[in-house]
């Protein structure tokens, strides 16, 4: 038996135990006493409601598309027919109903983003240590865990943008039928990231970005002069193509179905159900509706506590407490809370939708510090063209920009990260740190490079500081896991992880 290929399938073998690992993981803390808060917690009050409205057939106006609330109402029917997670019922929503109807859905879907995000960098590198790095941070990210313990909708927006771009960049691998069903996959991705909120048409201008960026490099290298360099040099000195690159692939009719039409459609198709139930305003009405609505709202503490700036997002200045409430055995017992710990003579329950601080510090460096390499890559390329003669050695070979698979790795994490970002630096009304989900996860990838990138270098120092990494931000994980849960804290083990004035 060949060694290389039984070694190549142990690989394989850890390679999915790992994986496994890491979603049982996610399965694990986000099923966990998930009806612990008998109440509808932060914009539960909206969504878990318009859900049963959808159920009960009660009209109503909602802000935002329709699409995450038929999906907590579907989760709401199949809960009321399940014969556990009955502990704890209330009636809230304007049904009697247990908190794990309107979540348990949420919780299903939150736990497979950290399996999307490592498929979505397995498909740009293809290196099974990078894809589980992502996966590992990506699980480690109290955010999604806070907003996929509650019948919220941010969870499926980012989960529907990422996989629009993994599908996207999946048919540039394929041929005929399975590309179009990559791309058709890839259409209603985008147009049912869309109809969550609108700012998931964020994930698809970064698609038109990272596309208008790989036909711009391969109108550079299609000049003349490269090609006859192509010609003479032995194809093997030709770095293999990205998925990113072979965007460039896709003809006219390809990138306006999967770009334009699919996404328009799936987005329009969405509102049947809801104006089914609220025929006036009519469709386009609703838009309008919707536009105005968030024109309205301003920003500042007096709107809303917890409204935060756009540029303070990357170092989660201003996280959001969703649940607070404390509670002393002295005390009348709170139908809303669990059980106390024994003896304790106040208890503080916090739910603090605030992202893990060490990836999320350590991710915005990393990013930074992928933007410092891809702009010092470009700036020696275009050096080396100015510069390159006819006679010389470096003429030998084609001058291709970006010359590796990372670099377009670096291009694509640093467009779709500003398409997520820059665009809400325009937005008026209040915003909050949920908004950088999408970014996070392109931060997180870039960390995730970085450190695979150093645990293979033969620099024990780098190598060290890959493991560094991985310690902190699962410590961290770990540390601030009772905000993240919800679990009972005392006042003291409350304020020591309080490390910042403006997360109270």
């Amino acid at each position: 038996m060949n060694p290389n290929k039984k070694h190549s399938h142990k690989s394989i073998f850890v390679f999915a135990l790992g994986m496994l690992g890491v979603f049982l993981l996610s399965l694990t803390l986000r099923f966990w006493q998930l009806e612990r808060f008998n109440t509808l917690v932060f914009d539960e009050v909206y969504y878990a409601k318009f859900a049963n409205d959808y159920l009960t057939k009660t009209p109503f106006f909602n802000a935002h598309p329709p699409l995450s609330q038929y999906i907590i109402a579907i989760g709401i029917w199949i809960g009321t027919h399940l014969p556990f997670g009955k502990t704890a019922v209330n009636s809230m929503a304007g049904s009697l109903l247990s908190p794990w109807d309107y979540r348990w859905l949420n919780a299903l879907t939150g736990s497979f983003i950290p399996l999307v995000v490592g498929a979505l960098a397995y498909q740009l590198v293809r290196r099974h240590s990078y894809a589980f790095l992502a996966t590992l941070f990506a699980a480690c990210d109290g955010l999604f865990l806070v907003e996929s313990r509650y019948a919220l909708n941010n969870i499926y927006l980012v989960l529907f943008g990422i996989l629009g771009q993994l599908f996207l960049l999946k048919s540039v691998e394929a041929k005929g039928k399975k590309r179009w069903l990559w791309l058709v996959l890839a259409g209603i991705g985008f147009g049912a990231s869309a109809a969550i909120k609108w700012n998931g048409l964020w994930f698809l201008l970064g698609t038109y970005l990272i596309l208008i960026c790989a036909w711009a490099v391969r109108l550079i290298q299609g000049k003349k002069g490269d090609k006859e360099h192509s010609r003479e040099v032995n194809s093997a000195l030709i770095p293999p193509e990205s998925p990113v690159q072979k965007l460039t692939q896709l003809n006219f009719i390809e990138v306006g179905l999967t770009l334009a039409v699919i996404p328009i459609l799936v987005y329009s198709l969405s509102w049947i159900p809801h104006l089914h139930l609220n025929p006036t305003p009519n469709f386009w009405q609703m838009q309008t509706e919707i536009l105005t609505y968030h024109q309205r709202i301003k920003s500042g503490p007096d709107v809303h506590p917890y409204c935060s700036t756009w540029y303070s997002w990357p170092l989660m200045l201003r996280p959001i407490v969703y649940f607070y409430k404390t509670a002393s055995n002295n005390a009348q017992p709170d139908p809303v809370l669990p059980p106390l710990p024994e003896g304790a003579t106040k208890t503080i329950f916090d739910v603090h939708a605030m992202g893990n601080p060490f990836l999320w510090w350590l991710s915005t460096l990393a990013l930074l510090l992928v933007i410092g390499v891809l702009v010092h890559r470009i700036l020696v390329w275009l050096q080396t063209r100015s510069e390159a003669s006819v006679d010389t050695i470096e003429q030998q070979r084609p001058i291709l920009f970006p010359p590796t698979a990372e670099m377009w790795l670096a291009l694509y994490l640093i467009v779709n990260w500003a398409a997520n970002l820059l665009p809400w630096m325009k937005v008026t009304r209040c915003i909050f740190l949920y908004h950088y989900m999408g970014c996070s996860v392109f931060a997180a990838l870039a960390l995730a490079w970085w450190t695979d990138r150093w645990l293979h270098s033969p620099q024990t120092r780098l190598r060290g500081m890959g493991v560094t990494i991985i310690f902190l931000v699962l410590g961290a994980f770990i540390f601030w896991m009772p905000i993240y849960l919800g679990l009972p804290l005392s006042q003291m083990e409350w304020k020591i992880r309080m490390w910042l004035a403006s997360w109270v």
